[in-house]
């Protein structure tokens, strides 16, 4: 039988209680190194998914700058709580009224040369509610591309979760995805970020695969938003910004090139998934 078809019926819920539905949009950007350009391009896009009726909106990993080399985003990098990003943030989602995450932002470290690759959530009243470090980070080494994100980037350390309108929410960046047991320390939660900067040729391979396990696995929805395209730098991105529903299908998608991906999340739909197939409630190894 066909995996559409064993999906619970619309009526295992009642409707009078059902939180309402509403639109989420992942933006999808090809950043370079100016970053009051790549602000500027964020706020039309921002502008764009808000026209569309999204009240969360999700920006990429490293929306704010794509340098011409890894220590660009060193010299950009802001205090934690003031800078030109946070300020760009924080008021973008207080004008618009809307639920806002920065993919990430290059934070100060005590480390000298280094930053916090951070994730930063504000709400719609433009007030940071949650920050999460960047705590896996990409390190490649095939054939001519060679990428070493421990370089630049100081680690995190803990996992991070907020409660919001739309559920409880859980952040990750990018290479974060290739680690189940991050999402698993999250506990239960409704949606998953995953900003991300993957590159053509592992992305080809892995992005789809990557987040609907962990649409999957968590019987959650994912909101991806990704650069996507050939950058100043000469990088190559994936892009494929999606979002993927509890089931594990990607219900919207864009390939390449700066623009917006919306769809529209119906909570009771994500309470049948988790009724019909209560997976979360049977897990029973210890510590996960």
């Amino acid at each position: 039988m066909p995996d559409d078809q064993l999906q619970p019926d619309s009526a295992s819920l009642p409707t009078d209680t059902a939180p309402a539905p509403f639109r989420v949009a992942a933006v999808q950007t090809v950043s370079g190194p100016d970053v009051a350009d790549n602000l500027g391009r964020a706020a039309a896009l921002i502008a764009e998914a808000v026209g569309q009726g999204a009240r969360l909106v999700a920006l990429p990993e490293y929306f704010g700058i794509m340098g011409l080399k890894d220590t660009d985003k060193v010299a950009a990098r802001e205090r934690d709580g003031d800078g030109p990003i946070q300020r760009f943030l924080a008021e973008t989602a207080q004008r618009h009224g809307i639920w806002l995450l920065g993919g990430s932002v290059p934070l100060e470290s005590p480390v000298e040369g280094k930053v916090y690759n951070a994730s930063l959530l504000y709400d719609d009243r433009g007030e940071r509610v949650v920050r999460y470090d960047k705590i896996h980070l990409f390190g490649l080494e095939l054939g001519t591309e060679k990428f070493s994100e421990a370089r630049t980037i100081t680690p995190g350390r803990e996992v991070k979760t907020a409660a919001s309108p739309f559920g409880r929410l859980g952040l990750s960046i990018c290479y974060d995805v290739r680690f189940p047991e991050l999402y698993r320390a999250m506990g239960v939660v409704d949606i998953l970020f995953v900003p991300s900067a993957f590159t053509a040729t592992t992305g080809r391979a892995h992005w789809e695969p990557l987040l609907r396990a962990r649409a999957i696995e968590n019987l959650a929805w994912v909101i991806a938003p990704a650069q996507g395209g050939s950058h100043p730098n000469g990088r190559e991105t994936h892009g494929h910004s999606m979002i993927v529903d509890p089931w594990g299908k990607v219900i919207a998608e864009r390939a390449r090139e700066p623009g917006v991906v919306i769809a529209e999340i119906d909570p009771t739909y994500q309470a049948r998934m988790r009724a019909s197939l209560p997976a979360l409630e049977h897990r029973t190894l210890a510590g996960v």
